[in-house]
């Protein structure tokens, strides 16, 4: 087995904090040259370069991120470590760092990452926002402690990732207070040709929207399709057209965005999970997240 020189990991760490060879000297009291040699001997033991001049700058290459969020976590700890065995508070937040898959509601998120933020402990949330693959790339190099997404895993993923299932919930059709009184009266017969704001045709929430178009005979006239949910909600609050979300929210879509509901979708559900990798599994507020998801949706289902 190989063994890691954390000597040698300490420097690399270090120039990648302090921006360069000359600033990192200065901290470590070392040369220059040495720093250099020590940082080959790394990328040696590695078999990965770490850094790249650019101009009289170094700058880390894509493996060197990888490595420098290990090494930072891993001298992170190390110092939590000391401070806990001497009887000293750490005196840092508990570091939370969750990837929201893009068409994930904003009100659903806030809804879910609730409880790690009730947690006895203080703890810095950082979110981060992007698609789905690029989300479970970052998972894969534990750049992420948590993603929340509206699908599970996909089979045949080269990312070893579990999900739980957080929410699920029925679709209701929100408008305006003047779109909501025309179309009340005959509802849903009366969504034919009524002007709705639409995700993106290859988003889940589309398709089921969709077939239950075609389940209940009536077409819409679809006047705006949106990836971002939020920008979804405030088309639709501004008054083009109907648009569809989470029931479990409606309090707080209608408190937020000041519509109206009009109706619920009758065999249409979102459901929204929180993926992680077996690494993270003890991380306190992954803990608090699913333990909670876990209680309300057993409850929800109970009682249903």
């Amino acid at each position: 087995m190989e063994w890691l020189n954390y000597h040698h990991l300490l420097y690399f760490w270090t120039v990648a904090r302090e921006g360069g060879l000359m600033p990192a000297g200065k901290v470590l009291r070392l040369s220059h040259s040495t720093l250099s040699a020590q940082i080959h001997a790394l990328e040696t033991a590695l078999g990965e370069q770490l850094f790249t001049r650019v101009g009289r700058k170094l700058e880390l290459t894509e493996m060197g991120r990888i490595v420098w969020r290990y090494a930072d976590e891993i001298f992170t700890l190390g110092r939590e470590l000391v401070e806990t065995v001497q009887g000293r508070s750490t005196g840092h937040p508990l570091r939370f760092t969750v990837g929201i898959v893009d068409v994930v509601p904003k009100l659903v998120v806030a809804r879910l990452l609730a409880p790690a933020l009730e947690l006895d402990e203080p703890v810095q949330l950082v979110c981060r926002e992007a698609p789905y693959d690029s989300l479970l790339a970052e998972l894969a190099t534990h750049a992420l402690d948590l993603v929340v997404s509206d699908a599970p895993v996909p089979a045949g993923s080269h990312v070893r990732a579990y999900h739980h299932l957080l929410e699920e919930t029925g679709v209701t059709l929100f408008g305006t207070r003047e779109l909501v009184k025309e179309y009340r009266e005959g509802f849903p017969d009366s969504l034919a040709g009524a002007p709705v704001v639409l995700p993106l045709e290859q988003l889940p929430l589309r398709r089921a929207l969709d077939q239950w178009f075609e389940r209940v005979g009536v077409t819409p006239r679809v006047v705006a399709a949106c990836e971002d949910s939020a920008l979804l909600k405030t088309l639709g609050a501004g008054g083009i057209g109907l648009f569809p979300g989470a029931t479990v929210m409606t309090g707080e879509i209608e408190s937020t965005y000041g519509v109206r509901a009009l109706g619920s979708l009758e065999g249409v559900s979102q459901r929204f999970y929180a993926i992680s990798v077996e690494r993270r599994l003890k991380h306190p507020a992954v803990v608090a997240i699913t333990e909670t998801a876990r209680q309300r949706v057993f409850a929800d289902r109970r009682s249903g």
